[in-house]
């Protein structure tokens, strides 16, 4: 990715946010990095946190393997809430872990997932999987930022920061989506109204903050929709709520984060730092 450029050079994969999140990042500190914390703090983490932002795994989880005895510190058995230092040697069921060090930048990936891959590690039908697209990790893994059914395409981010991720996942943050998607059928004034007033899915009231009409002939009509949350088909069962079917569906933007065009089915690229730097300023507190 590349920074502001010169002329010719490929877009960023980073566009401006809307409006809300702007301001969002307007409040915000320069000096300041993920979680609010201080540049200059000297507090050490705590073993659970420090662990799930190295990717490892949630905190939660974490902290069960601490009380089942698979993870020590130099050599002693570890127990939750223990601060630890860049200088620790910490292993997970005997494997060494290198932490994340004070200051150091996430990676953010940004992959444009086809339709015919899961997003999930294991599967007992056996299909592809986002995950063998991706570039390795030395050390921690991949964490998938929200998700995308089989049959849906588009922006998917990744990260190797359970911190990060979190903040982009939890519905308290509110972070919208912006999806393209394909009706059979058109979609009337008064149906758009009911579906930013909001539709009793069986999970509650679903609404979009935003749809607007995007172009299409015939039979096909392709629709705009901006959502705050992410339940588990989410914007299809809004439709279908209101008695239309979507044929494709394909996220744009997730947050401040825009997909290129230029980017190919399947392929991924790296946030650069200067991007990320960008991202964290405009994501809301740590809570």
């Amino acid at each position: 990715m590349a920074k502001a450029k010169p002329q010719g050079r490929k877009p960023s994969q980073f566009r401006p946010p809307q409006s809300a999140t702007r301001e969002i990042g307007a409040d915000r500190s320069r000096g300041r990095k993920a979680g609010g914390a201080p540049l200059d703090s000297t507090e050490t983490p705590k073993l659970q946190k420090a662990l799930a932002d190295a990717g490892l795994g949630s905190r939660r989880e974490i902290e069960e393997w601490i009380a089942a005895g698979r993870v020590s510190v130099n050599g002693e058995p570890a127990h939750v809430g223990q601060r630890v230092e860049a200088t620790d040697r910490i292993r997970v069921n005997g494997k060494l872990i290198q932490l994340r060090l004070q200051g150091r930048l996430p990676r953010v990936l940004v992959y444009h997932k086809p339709e015919g891959e899961i997003v999930s590690r294991d599967d007992p039908a056996g299909r592809p999987s986002v995950f063998a697209h991706l570039p390795r990790l030395r050390n921690g893994r991949w964490i998938a930022i929200g998700r995308l059914d089989f049959n849906s395409c588009g922006l998917l981010l990744f990260t190797n920061d359970g911190r990060l991720a979190n903040r982009l996942m939890h519905p308290r943050y509110g972070m919208e989506r912006e999806y393209a998607v394909r009706v059979l059928g058109e979609v009337g004034d008064e149906v758009m109204e009911r579906l930013r007033n909001g539709v009793e899915l069986e999970d509650g009231l679903a609404r979009f903050s935003d749809i607007s009409e995007s172009g299409g002939e015939g039979a096909n009509r392709w629709y705009k929709v901006v959502i705050a949350e992410g339940r588990n088909r989410e914007v299809r069962r809004m439709f279908e709520a209101v008695g239309l079917t979507v044929s494709r569906l394909m996220r744009l933007r997730y947050g401040p984060v825009r997909m290129s065009p230029r980017l190919r089915r399947g392929q991924s690229a790296d946030l650069d730092p200067d991007e990320v730097r960008t991202l964290l300023r405009l994501l809301p507190e740590d809570r």
